[in-house]
């Protein structure tokens, strides 16, 4: 599965929810992550490399993960949280310049191992989980951005539902430097994904295509309700966890 990524941040962002109408009883509420960083973990040195931090999130069922590529020290690490365990992972394989970066990041969740296979251009562009072992988690899904010295990637997990109905995860990046967006949502019970992206306005208006209202976002939390070409409510929740 291909990353998200915009100009700055090479995201590449595919489009969910086509043709929404906006529906004008939408609100966001507050919310402040105490536990997220509100400056850019990634290095200037990096900004144009296939080193450095790369964020993102996971549905499987909903989690985040963060890749740091020799950012600020001689390690290479990843770390997962998915439905609230924390996995530590690491990598040997030798990163070298002028080249993509792949490599299998290995670990251990609940006793069992984890293999979880990045892959990014020498540029620091497409970054991407190319396959996945997770116990439990045997249809996890991954949509990562590079993170810049200039503008910090922000993750979001949340749920949608709406009056077909329907339940399912709604998990999603955004950089507020950019005022861009992006990310991924299943269904629940399902294992394939739709991807969407879009525009922030500047008063926090989350804009498929650019037009098209889907939330709001409002510290660091996301929520929004609308209807689709079909007349369908679709009502999103989500908070920042990364």
């Amino acid at each position: 599965m291909k990353p998200i990524y915009s100009a700055l941040l090479l995201f590449s962002f595919v489009y969910f929810l086509t043709a929404c109408k906006k529906d004008t009883t939408s609100s966001a509420s507050s919310y402040t992550c105490a536990s997220c960083k509100t400056t850019p973990d990634a290095v200037a040195a990096n900004d144009a490399s296939s080193k450095g931090v790369y964020k993102g999130v996971v549905i499987g069922s909903t989690g985040t993960i963060m890749f740091d590529v020799l950012n600020s020290s001689n390690t290479i690490t990843a770390t997962m949280v998915i439905d609230g365990i924390t996995v530590v992972l690491t990598s040997d394989i030798t990163w070298s310049s002028g080249v993509p970066y792949v490599a299998p990041f290995t670990g251990m969740l609940n006793g069992s191992p984890v293999t979880i296979t990045f892959e990014v251009d020498q540029d620091g562009g497409n970054p991407s989980v190319t396959s996945s072992d997770i116990p439990g988690h045997p249809s996890a899904q991954f949509t990562l951005a590079k993170e810049t010295s200039t503008a910090l990637i922000e993750s979001f997990e949340g749920t949608y539902s709406t009056t077909k109905p329907e339940k399912g995860t709604f998990n999603l990046l955004l950089s507020r430097k950019l005022l861009r967006f992006g990310g991924i949502d299943r269904k629940d019970g399902d294992t394939s994904i739709d991807h969407f992206d879009g525009s922030i306005s500047s008063d926090g208006k989350l804009l498929e295509n650019g037009t098209t209202y889907i939330g709001t976002l409002n510290g660091d939390a996301i929520t929004g309700t609308f209807k689709d070409s079909n007349g369908i409510t679709v009502t999103v929740s989500g908070k920042r966890t990364l």
